[in-house]
């Protein structure tokens, strides 16, 4: 058996998914993962467009950011978009989540907020839910779908927009709701 031999047109994708992926501000383990380019062709790709080296280290792998209070508003705006795109339109998971962290950006953006979840973190959202790490659980009040661990008790649930924590909206901090 030869090898497959290379496509110019293949690796041309790539390219270009790569270079989409780095101005959402995906990390090199999120492009590793989604093309098939080289470490050292990512490398000198990510250098090439946002203009500085990589940032080192490993992604967070945990659930728990995705739980606490605002985080998990902003995570299941994002989500709910993914699923929907998901079931509306034929699209690989690469163009499902860059289409649904744009319209989520978009959303937080007209609501006048900063957008909390950053592209890597969506990405390791949709892993997670993949992973049955996390799951969406409809709030037992209004009827949404939240982020939520798979054995939460649906019976029981309310989100943190139907249930706030004590402190809510208190703070001033760039991305807190405005409670009435």
């Amino acid at each position: 058996m030869s090898a497959p031999t290379k496509s110019v047109l293949n690796e041309s994708k790539q390219i270009e998914r790569a270079a989409m992926l780095i101005q959402m501000g995906a990390r090199m383990q999120v492009l590793e993962s989604e093309t098939t380019l080289s470490y050292e062709r990512l490398i000198r790709l990510y250098k090439e467009i946002a203009g500085k080296s990589p940032s080192k280290g490993q992604l967070p792998f945990s659930t728990d950011w995705f739980l606490t209070w605002q985080e998990n508003i902003h995570s299941s705006l994002f989500l709910n978009i993914y699923e929907y795109l998901s079931k509306a339109v034929e699209l690989d998971t690469a163009e499902q989540l860059t289409k649904a962290y744009r319209l989520y950006t978009e959303q937080i953006e007209t609501a006048g907020l900063e957008a909390l979840l950053s592209f890597t973190r969506a990405w390791r959202l949709v892993k997670f839910v993949d992973a049955n790490m996390l799951t969406r659980t409809p709030c037992s009040t209004c009827k949404g779908q939240f982020v939520t661990e798979p054995y939460e008790n649906a019976r029981h649930y309310q989100c943190g927009l139907c249930n706030p924590p004590a402190r809510a909206g208190k703070s001033k901090n760039a991305g807190a709701l405005m409670l009435h």
